[in-house]
């Protein structure tokens, strides 16, 4: 007899707890394999396909294209055992949304009745912080019948809208636990710090706020809506008597949901010029060596090496010298704390927005292999396949922001890191050289800081031993 397993959407680290569904990988009735990738979901750090542990059939999906689901709410429901006949007739029940389940699921067995076989024992493989095997106990939801089903819906009372048999409202639905009515007292359902901070930031009453995640959970687009809610009441109640109702949408506006990676890059922006007393110097510097010294290294049949590269390993000849820059602030503490490895972030636009891939131990790497990695991240990227650790826990940022044409910038800092360095366009201008009016490749270099890691005259110093190089590229033999 096939049994039913319920796999939920996995903790993909870096403290994430909710994803946006892209797209579904697999259909209702679709034989998949253990560590078949089921759907493609996308999180404030990137695209990722979702393996599911159990081999079998598909017996249902949970939320459409677009929907948001919280970590541990169900993903698909898997016959394992059946056969692909077997679940012929098992798909959504007539009427119902997204695939819901029509096939009920049996309370666990015992330890070694489902057999030895792989599918049942699930892979043992991982994403972060959740296992496959069958060995641990856990409470699974017990899914209705095609025939119980209306039967079911006809006895409770239709929320505006569920998501995985939880009402919008917070109020469960079906034959979950009960909650207080919508008008009474009730628990709030928080779970992530990053919820209550941002709440508290707005003096947001959270008993007030009504979570879309499973079992009334609050989620942080909850919130956010909360808080532009709050607002847009505040500033209606602020307008003066007599004038015209703005609180409704301006005929021809586009709005765009901060979600997603354009989210999270909004909220650490935010929190960057919140938390970081930051200043920003410059330099201009002549490239014309630098570019001698990349044209000399690409000698027909070597790997390429990029400018990007070159950049990045005078970046970490820099750092080597001045190590008070690789390094963060905790503020619980009142510490600054140096690292001891360079993990080198880079900015690269994509289609999505903005991402900082991250060169992990770049002050371990010669150019040729800083090159290759930054080619393979930037490929990744744009592909939207860049893994949360691949984009996470930088130490240092390199912005190359020279790649759309302008010469200068003061970038906000990657919280938490203590530093950036921009780089602008190289382009022809006149230039003292050995005494003479000369035409050279000139760049500007900015250095942006935490002012509470360092003073001026560290930055001075990173930045003028970095223009060094950029003009007499040799300075690097030192460093090797």
């Amino acid at each position: 007899m096939a049994v039913v397993r319920e796999f939920t959407l996995p903790d993909l680290g870096e403290g994430l707890t909710e994803a946006v569904i892209v797209q579904w990988l697999v259909e209702v009735g679709e034989v998949v394999a253990v560590d078949q990738p089921v759907v493609e979901v996308e999180t404030a750090k990137a695209m990722v396909e979702v393996p599911c542990p159990y081999g079998g059939v598909v017996t249902a999906r949970f939320g459409a294209a677009g929907t948001e689901v919280p970590v541990g709410a169900p993903l698909v429901t898997v016959a394992v055992g059946a056969a692909p006949e077997d679940s012929a007739g098992r798909g959504s029940a007539p009427g119902s949304a997204n695939g819901s389940a029509s096939v009920a699921a049996p309370a666990d067995p015992a330890p070694g009745a489902e057999g030895a076989g792989t599918d049942a024992a699930g892979s043992g493989n991982v994403l972060v912080g959740y296992g496959t095997s069958g060995a641990a106990a856990r409470r699974r939801r017990i899914l209705p019948s095609a025939a119980e089903a209306p039967a079911r819906r006809s006895a409770t009372p239709a929320p505006p809208a569920t998501t995985n048999g939880t009402a919008m409202n917070g109020t469960a639905t079906g034959d979950a636990p009960g909650t207080a009515a919508a008008d009474g007292p009730r628990t709030v359902a928080v779970i992530s710090p990053l919820v209550r901070r941002i709440a508290r930031e707005h003096d947001l009453d959270l008993r007030e706020v009504r979570g879309s995640g499973r079992d009334g959970l609050i989620l942080r687009t909850d919130v956010e809506s909360a808080v532009r809610a709050l607002g847009e009441r505040q500033w209606a109640a602020a307008r003066p008597a007599g004038t015209a109702d703005a609180a409704g949408p301006v005929p021809g506006e586009e709005r765009i949901a901060l979600k997603g990676l354009r989210g999270a890059a909004a909220e650490k922006f935010s929190r960057s010029r919140r938390e970081i007393p930051d200043a920003t110097c410059w330099v201009d510097a002549d490239a014309t060596d630098l570019l001698a010294t990349r044209r000399a290294m690409n000698v027909p049949g070597a790997p390429k090496v990029s400018l990007l590269a070159l950049l990045a390993r005078i970046c970490t000849a820099a750092l080597a010298r001045y190590p008070e820059l690789n390094a963060t602030v905790d503020t619980t503490a009142q510490e600054i704390v140096r690292l001891p490895a360079v993990h080198l972030g880079f900015a690269a636009q994509t289609d999505r927005g903005l991402v900082v891939p991250v060169v992990r131990d770049a002050q371990g790497r010669t150019v040729e292999q800083l090159s290759a990695e930054i080619a393979r991240l930037t490929d990744a990227a744009r592909a939207g396949k860049l893994s949360p650790a691949e984009l996470s826990r930088g130490t240092f940022t390199l912005n190359n922001y020279g790649v759309f044409g302008v010469d200068g910038s003061t970038p906000i800092l990657n919280h938490p890191e203590a530093a950036m360095l921009g780089v602008g366009r190289i382009a022809a201008k006149p230039w003292v050289h050995d005494g003479e009016l000369a035409v050279r490749e000139v760049v500007q270099l900015s250095f942006t800081f935490d002012h509470r890691v360092c003073d001026g005259g560290i930055a001075g110093g990173f930045l003028r031993y970095v223009a060094d190089c950029v003009e007499q590229p040799a300075l690097l033999l030192r460093s090797l």
